[in-house]
């Protein structure tokens, strides 16, 4: 196995300090077998992304969202006048309560020729006449309600509304301008539902393919800072030019402030190996230097600079600077004033 532990010098010293009981905590640095991930950047894409097209004739009267507005699922975003709907929904409804009447005349007649017959004063015949009569009022009345339905959807369809909010992205049409059935009238997407595509190397295609997990990494504009992935499509050819094969990343949950055509990097698993890893609240910031406050045996405390990898949920992996079972202080703030505090101590004692 490569070893990553490469041991630095220690950037400051304690002086002689007393072995004493520390004032604050420490642990000891731990070897663990982690996910191995290879990182790559993704651009942000949509999943949704609709254009709403008139399913009516008519003249467009209202406009009522510009491109980069958000719509809310529902929302009226174009009317078209509705006076030719309006004279078919009337003409329907005209048509059903006459084919009511039919029906309720063909229903008396059928039972007068009925009885009739019972008494046999009449021919089959008639009784038959009379019973075809009725099915087809009964016909009549429901290839009304039937046009009646569509008249009703039509007017409906006078005010079109957003079928997912949404961000307009294109708007195609503008008041008084007449549009036909099947003409776009305005285009948007949806944040809800986001992915990323990421282009892959072929060196690293089999071992992606393999594990079939990733995380996004969103810089916290989701929970923890990174998101969850969901599906994962893997596209069966590179491209003829770059060699590399494209894989799509949905995202399993939805993550506010992430918009299409952003920069993500996405953690896509390739394996497992042992790493050192420490708390991630241990290690001290110092401009470009980073590190942590390594005790020694006699209980001193020496700051040492370690270069560190990512994060694994609360604790950080450390690639070089440190060596498996060293004791370092959880706390480098405290660390720091007690270190800095005995250095004093000591100046005052040879001064003296």
């Amino acid at each position: 196995m490569r070893s990553w532990l490469i041991l630095l010098t220690g950037l400051a010293s304690g002086g002689a300090l007393a072995a004493a009981e520390l004032p604050f905590q420490t642990t000891q640095v731990k070897s663990e077998t982690v996910p191995h991930e290879r990182v790559l950047d993704g651009t942000v894409e949509v999943v949704n992304k609709t254009t709403v097209s008139a399913q009516t004739p008519g003249e467009v009267t209202e406009v009522r969202y510009d491109v980069g507005d958000f719509v809310k699922q529902g929302s009226v975003i174009v009317r078209i006048r509705p006076i030719k709907q309006k004279a078919t929904l009337d003409q329907a409804r005209a048509q059903v309560a006459e084919a009511q009447a039919r029906l309720r005349q063909a229903e008396k007649e059928y039972r007068r020729i009925r009885d009739i017959y019972a008494r046999k004063l009449v021919a089959k015949a008639k009784l038959d006449a009379a019973e075809a009569e009725l099915k087809a009022a009964r016909a009549r009345l429901a290839a009304a309600r039937a046009a009646l339905k569509r008249a009703e959807e039509q007017v409906r369809q006078t005010e079109v509304r957003a079928p997912y909010s949404g961000i307009v992205t294109e708007k195609h049409v503008d008041v008084g301008e007449f549009v036909n059935v099947g003409q776009p009238l305005m285009t948007g997407i949806s944040l809800d539902k986001l992915r990323v595509s990421v282009e892959v190397p072929q060196s690293a295609i089999n071992a992606l393919h393999r594990h079939k997990q990733a995380r996004v990494l969103t810089d916290a504009l989701c929970e923890e800072g990174q998101s969850k992935a969901g599906n994962i499509t893997f596209f069966p050819y590179a491209d003829p030019v770059t060699n590399t094969f494209r894989v799509r990343v949905d995202l399993a949950q939805a993550c506010r402030g992430l918009l299409p055509g952003m920069f993500v990097k996405v953690a896509f698993l390739v394996g497992e190996r042992r790493e050192l890893l420490v708390p991630a609240p241990a290690v001290a910031y110092r401009g470009e230097v980073t590190g942590v406050y390594v005790i020694d045996e006699q209980d001193r405390p020496h700051f040492r600079q370690i270069r560190l990898g990512r994060r694994h949920g609360q604790e950080m992996i450390v690639l070089a600077g440190l060596s498996e079972g060293e004791r370092i202080a959880v706390d480098p703030i405290a660390a720091g004033i007690y270190l800095k505090r005995h250095v004093e101590a000591t100046e005052e004692q040879a001064h003296d």
